[in-house]
């Protein structure tokens, strides 16, 4: 391992554009009950080439957040989380895309920062 990559964990988004699964900024959902549901729709929603981003994504989304709805004890409504900087980030205010553009744009600075501080 290079010393680059122990200073800076990978981010959401890996170096060759994959999502990083493991990333604790998407707390655990991507291994929940609805895990698959969630990978699904958040696959989706990174490799979309629609405009506005994500917008071709709808059934995805509306799979996972039906399976979310069987599970109140893991996935609580919005109004009912605890306010976590990381959680927020991920759905956004309303459970709209825009958490999960701000989420992925932010690790994409990240990566392009840390690309650019080794060249």
């Amino acid at each position: 391992m290079e010393e680059d990559e122990e200073d800076h964990p990978p981010g959401l988004i890996l170096p060759n554009g994959d999502i990083n699964w493991e990333c604790p900024c998407l707390g655990g959902m991507a291994s929940g009950p609805c895990g698959i549901e969630f990978r699904n729709a958040f696959s989706c929603f990174h490799y979309s080439k629609a405009e506005p981003k994500g917008s071709d994504c709808y059934e995805a989304f509306l799979t996972m957040q039906e399976c979310m709805s069987h599970f109140p004890e893991v996935y609580p409504p919005a109004k009912e989380r605890p306010e976590s900087d990381d959680l927020k980030q991920l759905t956004g205010d309303n459970n709209d895309l825009g958490g999960l553009v701000e989420l992925e744009d932010d690790s994409n600075l990240k990566r392009d920062s840390q690309s650019s501080s080794t060249e």
